[in-house]
Order: C-alpha cells, then structure tokens, then sequence
C-alpha cells in the first residue's frame, strides 16, 4: 500500500503546532507497519539550510492558479527513512513564517494543486492521498475535478484528518473563479453560506473523514463544537472517525532526556523525579517546602481553559498549591499571571513565551499538569506529563476524555472534571493535593501513567486498518 501525507507543516522541518508534530511521526509510524508513506510539504523559507542543503531537485513543472501557470519545483529528501517532497514556489512560501498571510488561500490553493500535478511525475503511486485540515483540502476537491481521468490517479481514495475544526479555510466568493478555479457549476462542492470553505469542500470530497480523537468526532456533530460544520458532518457521519493521536516516545523520554538534570523511569523514578522538582524550584524561585507544582505550558487564549484558572489561582496559591507557568497568547492571560507571579513570589513561576528545553524540565519537575480546556480535539500534553509521571489534571473533553481517566476508582490515571466550570476544576486540584499527600499511592498512580502506551505504534496500526478499509470502497 501506497501512502502519500499531505500537510502544511512537519517536524523536522517546520512546526506551529500539533500537525507538525504528527506529520512527523505518523508518517515513520506507519512505515513501520510496511506501508510505503511518503510526505509532501512546502519549501518554507524558514526551513533550516541544513535540512536544504540535503534535498535533491527532482523536476518542475506548471501549476494552473485561476487564470494564472505558476512555476512550481519538487526537491526530496529521506528523514528517518521516509521520503519528503518539498514543494518550492519563492513567491509563495520564501517568507518569514508560514501562516498569517493575506493571500493564504491562493499559497495553499497553488500547494493543493501542485501535490497532484507532482504525482504525475514522480516514480510513487499513491494508494491513498491523506490530507491535513483546511491548508490541503481542496486537494481531496481537486482529484474528484480534474484527475480522476488520469490512469495513474483513477482509483487513489482520499481521507481528510480534521486537526481542529475552528480553523476551516473560510474567504470571500470571488476566490472560487479567480483564485481556486472552480467554475461555477462545481461551486456548491465548497461554498456553505455565503462563503467558500475549504473544510466544507473536503467534507464533501473525501471518501473518509477522521478527526484526531473518538471523542472530538462525537463533540464536532454539536453546535457548540462544531463551529458551524455539524449539520454537514452529521449528514456525512457515516465516514466520520476518530482515531488519538501519539506522542514520540523517543523525544519524550525521562529515561534519555538530556534536558534534565536527572534520568528515571517507570520503575525506578523517585530520586530522578525529585531531583528534576528540585532543579525546577531552584530555577524560578519557587519556595521549597513540600507543596504540590502544578503546572502548564499552554497557549495562553480562553479556550485552553485559561479564564478557569483566573477564576481560582489565588485560592489554590492560598491552600498550599506552587503553580508553574510557561506560554504566552492573549495579553489579557500575560498581564494576569506576571501579576499573580509579582504578587505571590515564592509561590507562581511565570515564563512569558516558549522554550522546548524549559517544557521538558516543567513536564518532569512538576507532580501534576493543568489541562481545562473548553475544547481539545486530542492534546498531546497530556500523554506527555503521563510519560514524564507527572500526573494530569484535566477537562473531559475531546482527547482528553480519551486518554485521562479519573483515578477515584484506584484504576484511573489522573483527575478529571466535566463541567466547564471554575469551582469543579478547583476541586479536581484540591482532590489530587489530598491524594499527593498520600506518597505510596501517588507513587502507585505515577507508576501506572508512566507505564502506559501512548506511543504512534498503537495509533499508526489503527490508520493502517482505516487504509485498508478505504481500499475496499468502491
């Protein structure tokens, strides 16, 4: 089986958030499981010239943008043994940063269709295209336009992951001529309201749909998720499915990580652990008297659950909780915790901003990690702190429910509330400070997380079942 992943960004090379994470290790996952997977991404401006210096150019050709032919490049390189094409446009992707622009929608209208005139050329016929949120969802539209005629493309299925459906590819009409080429007789395949929506057209296009959780394609058919999609996906439900993301066991790895001051594991973590908390104390001036950290390193914007902690920080601070910090986002969010910092010195570390090497020291030197969030399609951090035994605190939403159960049965791996509510979140803290002052259980509930397998194999053998699944249609 033939795999091509599509995505508009991917660890090594390029990363704003979860998808690049993913793109870059689902991909060597499944490749694990003897599927041939390979990716294509843009050649960013910002990708590293190290990483440059190591493609090789493999032909170039025109790609048709409205009314316009575009030169388009394709160079390849191998990362972990999967191959990457990297698609150069200068004008389109020669830039600092990789979203933001005005002209998002034609840079990633002209990457859509430059995956498919690349396969024309290239020595690699996928079985399945799989495609990643709105910035390669007019590929799935494409295909179904103007390459099913083509031999080499007639029989390719097609499945598009919703990462989070907040972020759909939404522009004015006069795009749909002008820009994406879409006469107007195929224009009700993207159009929903009074917009073109790139998300809606793979919606329709796609032979299956996948979101990053079980949980989060259950939320995504309710209104208050679904950020206006739910009605089109419950009429298409019959191609939905979630399916949890992975996290790379390899980079997240107490046992290896060089950016602590102390290696442990599963089995053996009590001093390692102890002295990681230590370091990170002494490092942000947090008052070295035995109470619970409880940490986050998050987005600082409301739906990561950012106003619940508002509600209540002082009140945790105030019953012998230490809170740790690190993010940045919303200025509203940024002026708060300086102040709460400022105000309880001692007892709040805040870091403006973010550093991997700092995160990896807050996931291991903290006894337990924040999650509240409104809405989570997966989360990764939350598997992460499992890993580095430091145990969640969380929100049953989307992949959290998933993933944290609540540990009151003596069974679960964490704490959980429900409700989007300030005061149930404080008592999920307050419930795990209670069950910290018990050491041989804490330890018991540490050992149980760190144990757990939340790695890409499990994951990647679930989409390699969906694969084969979508071989068989039609």
């Amino acid at each position: 089986m033939n795999v091509l992943f599509c995505a508009s960004e991917a660890l090594p090379f390029v990363m704003s958030g979860g998808l690049g994470d993913v793109a870059g290790a689902l991909p060597k996952a499944i490749k694990n499981r003897r599927v041939a997977c390979r990716v294509v991404l843009p050649l960013y401006g910002d990708i590293a010239q190290e990483y440059k210096d190591k493609m090789v150019f493999v032909t170039e050709f025109t790609v048709s943008v409205g009314w316009r032919n575009q030169y388009c490049g394709v160079y390849q390189t191998n990362i972990n043994g999967v191959i990457h094409y990297l698609i150069d446009n200068e004008y389109y992707f020669k830039r600092e940063g990789i979203y933001g622009f005005y002209d998002d929608g034609e840079r990633f209208a002209f990457f859509s269709r430059a995956i498919l005139e690349m396969i024309k050329h290239i020595d690699f016929a996928p079985d399945i295209i799989h495609t990643n949120d709105w910035q390669t969802a007019l590929v799935n539209i494409y295909l179904n336009l103007y390459y099913r005629h083509i031999p080499k493309m007639y029989a390719i299925k097609t499945l598009f992951t919703i990462h989070n459906i907040q972020y759909q590819g939404k522009y004015g009409m006069e795009i749909l001529e002008e820009t994406l080429g879409v006469a107007d007789k195929d224009a009700h395949i993207i159009t929903y309201g009074d917009c073109a929506n790139f998300m809606k057209g793979a919606i329709e296009s796609a032979d299956k749909i996948n979101t990053v959780s079980p949980s989060y394609a259950n939320e995504i058919l309710d209104p208050f998720y679904s950020h206006g999609l739910d009605e089109l996906l419950s009429h298409r439900v019959h191609k939905l499915s979630g399916i949890v993301n992975g996290i790379d066991t390899v980079r997240y790895n107490p046992k290896t990580d060089k950016n602590l001051v102390a290696n442990y594991n599963e089995t053996d973590f009590g001093t390692g652990k102890a002295e990681c908390k230590q370091a990170l104390i002494k490092e942000f001036g947090l008052d070295d008297d035995g109470s619970p950290v409880i940490a986050m390193v998050t987005r600082l914007v409301s739906h990561k659950g950012v106003d619940l902690v508002k509600h209540v920080a002082e009140y945790l601070v105030k019953n012998g909780i230490e809170l740790m910090i690190l993010g940045n986002g919303d200025y509203e969010y940024e002026n708060f915790f300086n102040a709460l910092a400022s105000k309880f010195a001692g007892r709040v570390a805040f870091y403006q901003g973010f550093k991997p090497a700092l995160a990896h020291k807050i996931y291991a030197g903290a006894d337990m990690f924040l999650m509240p969030s409104k809405s989570e399609p997966c989360g990764l951090a939350q598997m992460v702190s499992l890993r580095y035994g430091t145990v969640p605190i969380v929100r049953e939403t989307g992949g959290l429910r998933d993933t944290i159960k609540d540990s009151g049965d003596n069974i679960g791996n964490g704490f959980t509330f429900k409700s989007y509510n300030a005061h149930d979140m404080l008592d999920a803290c307050l419930r795990a400070k209670a069950s910290y002052q018990d050491k041989a259980n804490w330890n018991t509930l540490i050992s149980r997380g760190m144990k757990e397998d939340n790695s890409w194999a499990t994951s990647a053998k679930k989409y390699v079942d969906l694969y084969n699944e979508m071989l068989t249609l039609w």
